[in-house]
């Protein structure tokens, strides 16, 4: 079985559709949302591990969790030196959001470093250069069961090889593929019903 990336997780729970155009069709765009956010990503994977106050901060941490079917690079990982606890934090280039993607996102990379090194990991952060500001994100048995659900249908999505039907609305309007998905021209397209009913008319007409 091949490994999910981490990102289609929260692709997936942002629209499907983008999820699977993404990582089936392997179609990308980039706006100036999405490139801010790359740039953000980038000053903070560069970074040097470093050590504060009996912390270790490791930055670009790879992850494959073979039972969970996943796999990805977390921004970055801190290490209590002194009780050994591990606290995944995931940077981000906007602000907290009313649906839980980010923490979905969160919630399975904490996910990975428990199958890969037998310990509990019980909550992270989320920081978001819009707010300046970070949120701890405690990885409960309600998340957990959401992040597991994600997971599933991810993995079924990809595996179908079938991008959904576009659905309009406000997210849209973020989304750098909104050109390439166009959900308003297709949401509008009748041209499907307008033939089945002209071959329809058609077979009608010449059984007469």
């Amino acid at each position: 079985m091949e490994n999910i990336s981490l990102s289609a997780l929260q692709h997936y729970a942002f629209c499907p559709r983008q999820c699977a155009l993404i990582h089936n069709e392997q179609a990308w765009a980039e706006n100036f949302l999405t490139a801010q956010g790359r740039a953000l990503h980038e000053r903070v994977d560069s970074g040097e591990p470093e050590t504060r106050k009996g912390v270790r901060f490791e930055r670009s941490v790879h992850v494959a969790a073979e039972k969970l079917g996943l796999s990805g690079i977390l921004d970055m990982v801190e290490h209590d030196i002194q009780t050994g606890r591990l606290k995944p934090v995931e940077y981000k280039r906007g602000k907290p959001k009313p649906e839980p993607f980010d923490e979905i996102q969160l919630c399975a990379q904490a996910m990975c470093l428990e199958e890969m090194t037998g310990q509990s990991v019980s909550e992270g952060a989320l920081w978001y250069m819009q707010t300046r500001h970070r949120v701890p994100v405690a990885f409960s048995d309600g998340l957990r069961v959401q992040t597991l659900d994600v997971i599933r249908k991810v993995r079924e999505l990809l595996d179908s090889g079938i991008t959904p039907p576009p659905e309009y609305g406000k997210r849209c309007k973020a989304c750098s593929l909104v050109e390439i998905c166009q959900p308003q021209l297709l949401e509008r397209d009748r041209s499907k019903g307008y033939v089945a009913g002209l071959f329809g008319y058609s077979i009608l007409f010449w059984g007469n």
